[in-house]
């Protein structure tokens, strides 16, 4: 009696599914885009180092609050209400009203975290605009996981290092704005979201008015709230997949 053959691991429903879920070209196409963020993020932080030691911060401040609190704008207002004279706690509120539009960017990736609650508490860690709009931007679920996770990583480390050369350097860097490097960032989001604008037409209007918003405040609010603002353009979204529904 013959004894029937067993499926080898490599070739079972589960093995191939784990090769769909993560091949190792899609890893590395992942990994070659979020690098663009990555150099962005790298540039932004040797100013924000800079300017923090040349406004007469230690090198420690600016690089234990990036690790602590890592994000950009709120960092930004923080350091220079603490430059200006501030006290510390108008400086800690600033950024935390800057900050609060990370609730809503948590929400959209809640899913991609994956379980554990050390896991989650990482990831929460590492949301940010621009892993957001990365991870938001892929096809399905499963890059989308991917890429939350490399570009939050890769994003965290650089963002980081940067902080620590340009504090170790110093004032002899200045200030990259100087030299328009400052656009880096907002051009790399552009390019993140218009695949998901050109696909999908209800996201145009609330992207539009998001972005109407957002210009209009700039001139008249601290940096990083038009960001805030620009959330209203959801509503519009909202009222829009009513519409389709009826």
């Amino acid at each position: 009696m013959r004894t029937a053959e067993r499926t080898p691991w490599w070739r079972s429903e589960r093995a191939g599914r784990l090769t769909r879920d993560a091949r190792p070209t899609q890893l590395i196409r992942l990994t070659r885009d979020a690098s663009l963020v990555w150099l962005a993020a790298g540039v932004v932080g040797l100013s924000f180092g800079a300017i923090s030691v040349a406004g007469g911060l230690p090198v420690w401040a600016p690089v234990v609050m990036s690790l602590v609190v890592y994000a950009g704008s709120a960092q930004f207002s923080a350091v220079g209400i603490l430059i200006a004279g501030g006290g510390p706690l108008a400086a800690a509120a600033t950024g935390l009203l800057l900050n609060t539009r990370n609730a809503a960017f948590s929400l959209a990736v809640a899913d991609l975290l994956g379980p554990g609650r050390a896991t989650r508490l990482l990831g929460a860690h590492l949301v940010t605009d621009e892993t957001v709009a990365f991870a938001l931007a892929q096809p399905d679920a499963a890059r989308r996981r991917a890429a939350f996770w490399i570009s939050g990583l890769g994003l965290f480390a650089v963002w980081n290092t940067g902080v620590l050369v340009g504090a170790l350097a110093g004032s002899a860097l200045g200030d990259t704005a100087v030299y328009g490097l400052d656009a880096a960032f907002p051009a790399v989001l552009v390019a993140l979201v218009l695949p998901a604008l050109r696909k999908d037409a209800r996201l145009r209007r609330p992207a539009a008015l998001g972005a109407v918003l957002a210009l209009a405040a700039t001139p008249f609010v601290p940096a990083g709230a038009p960001v805030l603002l620009a959330l209203a353009g959801l509503t519009v979204y909202g009222h829009g997949r009513k519409g389709v529904a009826a």
